[in-house]
């Protein structure tokens, strides 16, 4: 590894976009936060909590550079849940 690549700074992470497809990921909190205008709750504060499952693929899927940083679009979220169920016994 040269040196100049252990000296880069990690890539940011753009927060408005879901880290598994690149998409909008319509996050309300971090709407709110960019633009400092209140927001409707967000719409993952609708949705049920993932069980076990889901939740285990969902860290699978994530870089790890993007855990705790950016949310998952409804699409993706969607996506994962239905191929959880698939491979549930």
């Amino acid at each position: 590894m040269t040196m100049a690549r252990m000296n880069a700074a990690p890539a940011a992470i753009d927060t408005t976009r879901c880290p598994l497809c690149g998409a909008d990921n319509r996050c309300a909190v971090e709407l709110e936060r960019a633009t400092g205008q209140a927001q409707p709750p967000c719409w993952c504060m609708d949705k049920p909590p993932m069980d076990a499952a889901a939740a285990q693929a969902l860290q699978r899927r994530l870089p790890d550079s993007a855990r705790g940083l950016a949310c998952v679009c409804a699409a993706c979220m969607v996506q994962l849940l239905e191929d959880t169920r698939e491979h549930m016994p």
